[in-house]
């Protein structure tokens, strides 16, 4: 573990390295205490560097055994090493030399899983960002492009199959005992991009065709026995690879395609050249085990990581400041893949919900950074929702400005400039500038600038002169080393619905009106107005259409004019934001009121809406499940601000959900029994209906009062979703009940030998509501599934509870701050990724009323005075408490 060394690197001292490297040619000796790594670099000193400039690699926590320079040992006056450093002097000037270096590592020991470890009998890496210095001294940085030839050598009953990056060149016995691999990629890649897997794994396989008839074998490799779970990631996998050719002209480069799933993972996958590394998780599922949203998510980061190909690994970054380039680009490409593969507004209003959730918070809190940082202590706590999915919205802002087809043309252009590079925010701006013959100089700030901009709307209705007037003014709030802030170019997709419901056609005129196309609002100075003419009767505004702008937006809205939007919209997303606005207006009233003990309001209103999308068969099922899924806890807190007290939040939630029960009771009831029949399939349809069935379910149980509904649907479960579904309304709404605790009892005896199901077992309890549910968090975490070794595992636990249970966590006494602080304390010494995840879910203790607040500040004070933290949970803590 490396311990905190205070160390900042910031984007403006960027240099090159002094040296170039042209190959590397690595051999691993696999043994899980004694693995032998030899690394042959062949590399020349850069131009205009002086001759006196050391060579300096990088390395964590690595024991040199020797150093050569062209096959001789160099003098030991000639270099210094440390666990850290490997430094060289005395290089040639301008020919090209070859530098070996041989290392000893012990997969077996590296609970970090980073670097090269050992899952079960499973050899693995995982490099990104910087785990390619725990196997040997390199420059381990994104800008040092090398072409990489590989040599795996094992005994044949230890690793059984030996992979790597590219194309496999050849293999057999090396000495009696043991047998090799050879594996060559041709396509020059930093060394966060390698990956070797070795061991004994089952596989499933198939062949794609690419667009210039190229054949790809495509092989999954997964434990043995769970060949047929890998199915569906193999069909996804193949749309993906035709979805990249047919929307973006990009085709696959090599001759084979891999993917290797492991059940010990810090990330959810990696997406190394040829051979992508993922957690099980995203990657097997049958209907008995996985549920819809697993499947939906196999999908979509199967597709995430092969993208990866072109957005991140043909063209990488410059350096870490720049990771918004490959992962905000990539999250874009993989949120219009799955929107193409299933119902795009639906897919939009999940990826608000993920927004909102995750990524507003962080903007809000002491954690805040722009998407692209100027500085950082560890480059692992910058891999967050600013950086995945705000860039993404900001890929999509860009979209939106310079229209589709220059967007395209664009992104051609940038594949062709840049193939083999590793470049910057500003070379893909550039030529989007270029192919759109626009200035993004003002929109390059979303780069730059941390927070979200809020947006306050008003607008004016001339009745005798038929005009229309919207203004608008954006502000942007301090954040972190950002005290002050320039305006930002926010386009806002709007449409405005006339009396009738249609929508009016006239373009406005004022500053903002112009648009790279139609229906969207330029909003590029602190304030401007714009309006329209020959408007024939009062319009109802609708602003941030499919959410185009990431930001808050302030605007006064009668329930009138969002029962209009709600009914009348042509923007899916819209129609269900003004659901969305109407019951968080009323919910955070609510909250208000059950903090001051004062009676709620009359939710009638809120029922009416609710309960006729729910009726409305002209919707999508699976939208009318979104829209009768009320704001969480969470939402309802991030919208009050300040001094949350949680009790009152989730009592207000939890008696408007029983007054909307009550309300749709017979709907419910009948909607809770069309999920749909006969064998499980995973399309969109079928989920969408057992999405809409199982939130039915859920207000049809509230409404009776009773869990015998929910355990009859438990009972005959044939499916995954639905037997998870059912658990959820029995240990969420009747917790302690014999049909709760006989359900869960029967759900753990089934899927004992099943971990990525008892994950759900794990969360499911974790983030039941209330605060007794520390008690059984505490109970759950002495139960013989609980592996605190396993990444997985303390997330579905020790995550689901922190990050996801607002009043079990966030207990008047701390005692649920305290139980985080000691895991992160004692996780932190064995795997420092884990750890620091786990800790921002302390990221808005400020918001807290001041008993929570003292509680939550005291729990940090605790971390921060643990002996040896890690640079990933010191910079964390320290963070969170000077925000």
């Amino acid at each position: 573990m490396r311990t905190d060394t205070g160390q900042v690197f910031h984007l403006k001292d960027y240099a090159p390295t002094d040296f170039v490297v042209d190959r590397i040619d690595l051999t691993f000796e696999l043994d899980p205490a004694e693995t032998k790594v030899i690394s042959r670099v062949l590399m020349k000193r850069r131009a205009g560097v002086s001759r006196s400039a050391p060579l300096v690699f990088d390395g964590d926590e690595l024991t040199l055994d020797s150093v050569q320079l062209d096959g001789n040992d160099i003098d030991p006056a000639d270099f210094d090493v440390t666990p850290e450093n490997l430094t060289i002097r005395n290089l040639p000037a301008e020919a090209t030399f070859e530098i070996t270096v041989n290392t000893t590592i012990a997969p077996e020991a590296n609970t970090s899983l980073m670097g090269l470890y050992r899952t079960g009998n499973i050899y693995c890496t995982q490099c990104e960002a910087e785990g390619f210095r725990r196997i040997t001294y390199f420059y381990d940085r994104p800008d040092v492009l090398a072409v990489y030839t590989v040599t795996i050598i094992s005994r044949k009953d230890d690793a059984r199959l030996m992979l790597s990056n590219g194309n496999y060149l050849g293999g057999g016995n090396y000495d009696e005992g043991r047998h090799f691999a050879a594996w060559f990629d041709p396509h020059p890649k930093p060394s966060y991009l390698f990956a070797l897997v070795a061991g004994d794994l089952g596989v499933i396989e198939d062949t794609f065709t690419t667009m210039d008839e190229r054949e790809v074998a495509l092989r999954i490799y997964v434990e043995h026995g769970k060949e047929k779970r890998a199915a569906y990631a193999m069909d996804a996998l193949k749309r993906s690879m035709r979805w990249d050719e047919e929307t973006f002209g990009r085709a696959y480069d090599l001759d084979i395609f891999m993917i290797v799933a492991v059940s010990d993972f810090n990330m959810g996958a990696m997406e190394n050249k040829g051979l992508n590394v993922f957690n099980d998780k995203y990657v097997l599922a049958d209907p008995e085990t996985a549920t819809d949203a697993d499947y939906a998510n196999i999908e979509a980061i199967i597709a995430h990581e092969y993208f990866h190909n072109w957005t991140g690994n043909r063209i990488t970054c410059r350096d870490w400041f720049q990771l918004c380039l490959k992962e905000g680009l990539t999250v874009f490409r993989d949120h219009a893949f799955s929107a193409d593969q299933r119902s795009a507004p639906v897919k939009r209003i999940a990826e608000i919900r993920l927004l909102k959730a995750h990524q507003f918070p962080e903007d809000a809190g002491p954690l805040a950074h722009p998407v692209r940082p100027e500085s950082y202590r560890e480059i692992n706590n910058f891999y967050t929702a600013t950086v995945y999915e705000k860039g993404s919205e900001v890929v999509g802002m860009l979209r939106t400005i310079v229209g589709a087809d220059a967007f395209r043309q664009g992104m051609d252009l940038y594949f062709e400039r840049h193939d083999g590079q590793a470049v910057t925010i500003e070379d893909f701006l550039a030529c989007f500038a270029e192919a759109s013959s626009r200035d993004l100089m003002q929109f390059s700030l979303w780069y730059s600038q941390a927070g979200t901009p809020s947006v306050s709307v008003s607008t004016s209705w001339d009745e005798a002169k038929s005009t229309f007037t919207v203004t608008l003014e954006q502000s942007l709030q301090p954040t972190p080393g950002q005290p002050r802030k320039e305006v930002m170019h926010i386009p806002l997709a709007y449409g405005l619905l006339l009396e009738d419901g249609s929508e009016h056609k006239g373009s406005p005129s004022g500053a903002g009106a112009s648009s790279a196309a139609a229906g969207v609002l330029h909003l590029t100075r602190r304030k401007q107005s714009v309006t329209f003419a020959d408007v024939a009767s009062r319009p109802v505004l609708s602003i941030n259409r499919g959410f185009s702008a990431p930001v808050n937006l302030a605007m006064e809205q009668s329930s009138a004019d969002l029962a209009h939007i709600a009914r009348h919209d042509a923007d899916g997303v819209a129609r269900w934001q003004a659901i969305n606005d109407h019951a968080t207006r009323h919910l955070v009233a609510a909250a208000r009121l059950a903090r001051d003990g004062r009676p709620l309001p009359a939710s009638d209103e809120l029922c009416a809406i609710l309960t006729a999308v729910a009726g409305d068969e002209s919707l999508e099922p699976a939208f009318r499940a979104q829209a009768l899924t009320l704001p969480a806890e969470s939402d309802i807190a991030r919208e009050i601000g300040s001094n949350i007290e949680p009790d009152s939040i989730r009592a207000a939630r939890e008696a408007v959900i029983a007054d909307v029960a009550r309300a749709g009771r017979e709907l419910f009831s009948t909607l809770a029994n069309q999920a749909p029949g006969g064998p499980y399939s995973p399309d969109a349809g079928s989920a969408g209906l057992r999405a809409l069935a199982g939130i039915a379910l859920s207000y049809a149980s509230i409404a009776e009062a009773s869990p015998a509904r929910a355990a009859a649907v438990f009972a005959a479960a044939d499916n995954m979703t639905v037997m998870a579904q059912a658990l959820q309304v029995l240990a969420h709404h009747f917790p302690g009940t014999g049909a709760a605790t006989d359900a869960l009892a029967a759900f753990e005896a089934r899927f004992a030998d099943n971990p990525l199901v008892i994950d759900k077992w794990f969360a499911i309890q974790a983030m039941a509501p209330g605060a007794a549910t520390l008690d059984r968090v505490r109970e759950l975490m002495t139960s013989r599934h609980f592996d605190r070794m396993n990444p997985n595992r303390v997330r579905a636990l020790i995550g689901s509870f922190s990050a996801g249970n607002p009043t079990g966590f966030n207990r008047a006494d701390g005692a649920g701050f305290r139980l985080l602080a000691d895991e992160v304390t004692a996780i932190d010494k064995r795997n420092p990724q884990l750890a620091a995840r786990l800790l921002t879910a302390m990221r808005s203790w400020r918001s807290l009323e001041p008993v929570r607040q003292e509680e939550a500040r005291l729990a940090l004070v605790a971390i921060l005075g643990a002996a040896q933290l890690s640079t990933d949970v010191s910079d964390i803590v320290q963070r969170t408490l000077a925000g």
